[in-house]
């Protein structure tokens, strides 16, 4: 505990870095991206103004006048003329301001922006800003507070069903103060991490990941801990054995995970890859809390922390009785229980094949920003790529060719140089667009530019922008979702194998979870476009929706068979699996529906992406938990019986359990 308390003292002005990084740092957008900072203008941005009348009817001559004298103070030039719509109802004004070091800073100059233009906006007139640094801005404004949020519903959730699982008005106060310091660590550290090796990486994900492991690893350890309770006076032979009963299993997990997300710096999208190693750091140092500080805290509480269910030696608990027979249920009919659970995954697998990839930008937020509502306004009006103007860097003697040959793209209506590089050697080439942002003729149409502009010889033409970011990061997380999930179950796989010590049972518990988190994943798209109406999912949601379902289901496989392996010593395998669920079904069971819970809280923030990871995830953690570990595994085992643990043998014992004898002879020693 001294040591998180210093910890905290030392990395107390760590800030984490930006949200950004769509697109591959190779790609060829990030590459225009890098090309435009040579540029005179380089820091600064165009933003749109669409002016509209607030009763709907034509701009007067008056109202163009008065947006050609606009003089807003956040802007670093004067706006171009006003640009009237066809329909002479609105008119489009582009005025350059100066970008902040990262979307937060730029988020405060477009507010400024906004404030200036409501005070100086002409009588009658509505005035909304719209175009790329403007959505970026609102995106890092949606999180002002956001993350606070998140930690309150968070702590509120995990407190509530900690309440409900002890049924204890004191004991949840301990495992609950012991995470919340570490995720107030973790956060410290992983900001630390992210700005020593320049990571991108989303907090409130990591926050979660600490909340929802750590509440796990402690339900394990005092779920053991009052088990122990029932055999002994001694409570802190009771909470010794406890910890080195548990501890493996803990371990095991924790790693899992671990390994899972070290996996993530294999991936191309730098938000994907930059969350790896804070998350690792997070749950590395929930580990910690739980096995090391924990403890000493639950020992000096002793057992009347339980109160008023005080454990007390002889009195058998009762709390297993209704696994157990579930549990025997099961492997008296393993058929017909396989079949049925399978049949529940198959159904949810169904909403997999009308799943599409990809949101725009008015579609990434829950509710209505300004700059969407500002395109919606714009695109009524104006060809709607205005908003986001596709950027070509070419060299300057190519520049009239690419001006030519972009022009003849379909669905470009609009071409003209904007600029030269400080040395005279590059210019800047906008189009504009005809068609929306992140539609999929907008993202056709980068293909497009970019093969009649990379056929001009001598040009080095590339194409870049917002639109183009969006295509580049579709290909990249295509190339994620081909590369990380195969080392993701090659890393649970390992796991696995050294915890069972086992070919068989590792590769049938793997392939279980490989179908839940398919299931899983196709359920919660059904959910999303059903329920709340989202017809795609963000592109990162699938690669982190697969990696939390496959590496935490590997948890709770890991809390489940680790009892059953050695229960089966003593029992055979069928009797030790009964037995290992009525012990752990309770604590199971808790464990997924906080984690569930936990990451459902991410819906409290204001990105769809992240709601729609909440979702998925929850979703499948119920599942898993309800289902996979009370149904399938043990109807699995019923039907394998000792092949699950070739080419091991059990070991024959008699009395009380191999796992309990080593865990009593450790502490008499």
């Amino acid at each position: 505990m001294i040591l998180m308390l210093l910890a905290f003292g030392i990395l107390s002005g760590a800030q984490a870095p930006a949200r950004t990084g769509q697109a591959p740092a190779s790609s060829e957008a990030s590459q225009v991206s890098a090309l435009l900072e040579r540029f005179p203008d380089a820091g600064r941005q165009s933003v749109l103004i669409v002016a509209t009348r607030a009763d709907g009817s034509m701009l007067t001559r008056t109202d163009i006048e008065q947006l050609a004298a606009l003089r807003p103070a956040p802007a670093t030039g004067a706006p171009m003329a006003p640009v009237i719509s066809e329909d002479g109802a609105a008119a489009l004004l582009s005025t350059p301001i100066a970008v902040g070091s990262d979307s937060t800073a730029t988020a405060a100059v477009i507010a400024n922006l906004r404030a200036e233009l409501s005070a100086a906006a002409p009588p009658g007139l509505v005035l909304q800003v719209t175009g790329g640094p403007a959505f970026g801005a609102d995106i890092a404004a949606a999180f002002d507070g956001a993350d606070l949020t998140l930690l309150l519903v968070t702590i509120l959730i995990v407190a509530v069903l900690l309440i409900l699982t002890y049924r204890s008005p004191v004991l949840w106060l301990v495992p609950l103060t012991v995470i919340a310091v570490a995720d107030g660590l973790a956060g410290r550290v992983s900001a630390a991490a992210g700005s020593w090796w320049n990571l991108a990486f989303d907090a409130g994900i990591v926050s979660v990941l600490v909340f929802g492991a750590g509440t796990n690893y402690a339900l394990l350890l005092i779920s053991r801990y009052r088990e122990e309770l029932h055999r002994t006076d001694d409570h802190r032979a009771a909470l010794s054995t406890a910890w080195r009963a548990s501890a493996p299993a803990i371990l095991a997990s924790n790693v899992t995970v671990v390994l899972a997300l070290f996996t993530l710096l294999f991936a191309t999208i730098p938000m994907t890859r930059g969350l790896g190693i804070p998350a690792a750091i997070g749950l590395l140092i929930a580990l910690a809390a739980v096995l090391f500080v924990l403890p000493p805290l639950l020992a000096v509480c002793g057992r009347r922390v339980f109160w008023p269910m005080i454990p007390r030696p002889g009195v058998r608990p009762a709390h297993g009785r209704a696994w157990r027979a579930l549990a025997s249920r099961v492997s008296a009919h393993p058929t017909r229980s396989l079949l049925g659970g399978l049949a529940l995954l198959a159904v949810m697998a169904t909403g997999l094949p009308a799943t599409s990839l990809g949101l725009d930008q008015v579609q990434k937020f829950r509710g209505a920003s300004p700059s969407a509502s500002g395109l919606e306004t714009l695109s009524a009006h104006f060809p709607p790529g205005a908003a986001q103007p596709i950027w070509i860097v070419t060299d300057t003697d190519a520049a009239p060719a690419v001006v030519a040959a972009a022009g003849g793209v379909e669905g470009v209506t609009q071409v003209r140089p904007t600029g030269q590089s400080r040395d005279g050697a590059l210019t800047t080439v906008m189009a504009t667009s005809a068609y929306s942002p992140g539609t999929a003729p907008s993202l056709a149409q980068i293909g497009g530019l970019r093969t009649a502009v990379h056929a001009i010889e001598g040009a080095s033409a590339m194409v870049g922008g917002a639109v183009a970011a969006d295509v580049d990061a579709r290909a990249g997380n295509e190339q994620d979702l081909r590369r990380v999930p195969p080392l993701v179950l090659a890393v649970s796989f390992l796991v696995l194998l050294v915890v069972l010590r086992a070919l068989v049972a590792p590769a049938v518990l793997l392939l279980v979870n490989l179908v839940s988190a398919v299931a899983a994943i196709g359920g919660g798209a059904w959910l999303s476009r059903m329920v709340f109406e989202q017809q795609a999912l963000d592109l990162q949601v699938p690669i982190l929706a697969f990696l939390f379902l496959v590496a935490l289901g590997i948890d709770y496989t890991i809390f489940l068979v680790h009892r059953a392996r050695h229960e089966a010593d003593r029992l055979g395998t069928r009797a030790g699996m009964i037995e290992a669920v009525a012990h752990t079904g309770s604590v199971i069971t808790s464990a997924g529906i906080v984690l569930a819970a936990v990451f459902a809280a991410l819906g409290v923030l204001p990105l769809v992406t992240l709601g729609q990871l909440g979702l998925i995830v929850g979703v499948g953690v119920l599942v898993d938990t309800l289902v996979v570990r009370t149904v399938i595994v043990p109807a699995l085992f019923a039907l394998a019986g000792e092949r699950m643990w070739w080419p091991g043998k059990l070991l024959p014992t008699r009395g009380e359990s191999t796992y309990e004898h080593r865990a009593h002879s450790a502490v008499a020693r």
